[in-house]
């Protein structure tokens, strides 16, 4: 029976922004991936390389587990994946060249090697997956050795005498709960809780509970899961939450899915079953404003233990939400914002400046929805052009010198617009810091003269408002 040494390639360390937060999560989709393998009866094992430093590393664990498959199975439930970062697509270059050294079958699924397969054969894979990879990889496996076979697998992309064989896109699996539970024991869970921990005095663990996305937001790229959307049974994920709670005891769970939740349904009875088997977490996720709207579902969602929510706002300006196809208004935003508040539900905001057409009233329109609403959180990018959306192919022509961000701070605007990308990045300085000023202002409120948070609060403001005036002035040169 062959021997699979399942891997991927994120390394946060690659990611300065991202390391110094120290949220690092384990390696979901590649966990489910090797779990899907080895119920097959294969010798299966996981290289996790999220919290290592170089891509030599895993030379050791070839040779002494000696693979006939490598698998590069990035996890396209961490966001960041999606993002197609160049420091993470030349280390599974790097992965691949190691793997073909010692004469491993290299089987490559990602977001970014569904949308560079070329590249990717080019530097040594033998085969590339493009969209949802479990079946696919497992019939790869089964007939490897019979190259007629192989081109009649669905979702397969290869070379076969110097010619590129791309195969049917394969279905996508309907009924998630047939799947096994993610190889939680093939990687060290303790690490990644001892730095949450160490850094934040919680652990944070993520779970999924479904897979794709049905919206049609033109920016966002969709290439292994698509537009549609399969989920779990809500008593597969309690049993799943359960066994988690158990195990590794974290403090509250990263719902990582595009959207939780969409169907209200699916929450009541969620919200049901815990209540019924006297389960208490707490939990994160992702959603969108129009989702939030309603009184009951967001009520369902608190008694859960939901106690923040992720969701792109994207801009204040209406126009803009139109021109991106977001599909929400801006009074569906305010409507959420209060729902949520009012259940004790953080609200943190995704912002995106720099769309195509954004005038400078656009981003004073955004910047004033920010501080009328004050969300608990925001976090700000520009727009980034991904193959395989309408947005890419608008701005296509301009990505000439560049394609892809090197990390998650680059934040490099790489199409021509209103505005200089030093403009945008100045910008997201400044809305970072007239926002703290802000919150530091509120806790100001909250407490007595001689209360030493006051003291802290008011210094804090002080700093982020003379840093923000700084950035303002900036912004005004910039322009």
């Amino acid at each position: 029976m062959y021997k699979v040494l399942f891997t991927h390639s994120f390394f946060y360390k690659f990611d300065e922004k991202r390391w110094k937060m120290m949220q690092p999560y384990p390696p979901l989709g590649t966990l489910y991936a090797a779990s899907f393998i080895r119920e097959k009866g294969y010798n299966v094992d996981v290289f996790d390389t999220n919290l290592l430093y170089s891509t030599n590393e895993i030379i050791p664990k070839i040779e002494e587990f000696k693979p006939d498959f490598l698998v590069i199975y990035d996890d396209e439930f961490n966001y960041l994946t999606k993002m197609c970062l160049t420091n993470m697509r030349e280390a599974a270059f790097e992965i691949i060249k190691i793997g073909k050294k010692y004469n491993c079958k290299v089987i490559v699924s990602s977001s970014d090697a569904t949308d560079r397969f070329e590249q990717y054969l080019e530097n040594g894979a033998d085969f590339v997956i493009p969209g949802e990879g479990e079946q696919t990889l497992l019939e790869v496996i089964e007939n490897v050795d019979n190259r007629d076979k192989l081109s009649e697998i669905n979702g397969l992309i290869f070379n076969e005498n110097n010619k590129l064989i791309k195969t049917l896109q394969r279905p996508k699996i309907i009924d998630l709960d047939k799947l096994p539970k993610p190889a939680w024991d093939l990687i060290d869970v303790e690490k990644y809780k001892s730095i949450w921990k160490n850094k934040h005095g919680r652990f944070v663990l993520n779970v999924a509970m479904s897979r794709g996305c049905p919206y049609k937001c033109n920016w966002c790229a969709k290439p292994l899961f698509g537009y549609t959307y399969n989920y779990r049974t809500p008593t597969d994920i309690v049993d799943e939450l359960e066994f988690l709670q158990n195990k590794f005891k974290p403090d509250e769970f990263w719902f990582c899915d595009d959207i939780f939740g969409l169907h209200k349904k699916w929450v009541e009875e969620f919200n049901n079953i815990l209540n019924e088997r006297k389960i208490k977490i707490k939990y994160i996720f992702q959603s969108r404003a129009d989702l939030l709207t309603d009184n009951e579902y967001v009520k369902n969602l608190a008694n859960s233990g939901a106690k923040e929510v992720w969701f792109g706002v994207e801009s204040g300006s209406q126009k803009i939400l139109d021109a991106m196809n977001k599909g929400i208004t801006i009074e569906q935003v305010e409507k959420s914002r209060k729902l949520l508040k009012n259940n004790k539900i953080n609200a943190a905001f995704f912002i995106q400046f720099g769309y195509l057409g954004e005038a400078k009233d656009d981003i004073k329109k955004t910047i004033k929805m920010i501080l009328r609403l004050m969300p608990e959180k925001i976090g700000i990018s520009v727009s980034y052009p991904l193959p395989g959306t309408p947005f890419y192919e608008m701005v296509k022509n301009d990505l000439k010198n560049k394609e892809n961000w090197t990390d998650s701070d680059d934040l490099d605007l790489m199409f021509k617009n209103n505005y200089s990308s030093q403009y945008y990045k100045t910008l997201h300085r400044y809305v970072h810091l007239i926002f703290k000023a802000k919150k530091s202002f509120f806790t100001i409120l909250k407490f007595q003269i001689f209360n030493l948070i006051f003291y802290k609060s008011a210094a804090k403001f002080i700093y982020f408002l003379i840093y923000a005036i700084k950035y303002k002035f900036l912004l005004n040169v910039k322009s």
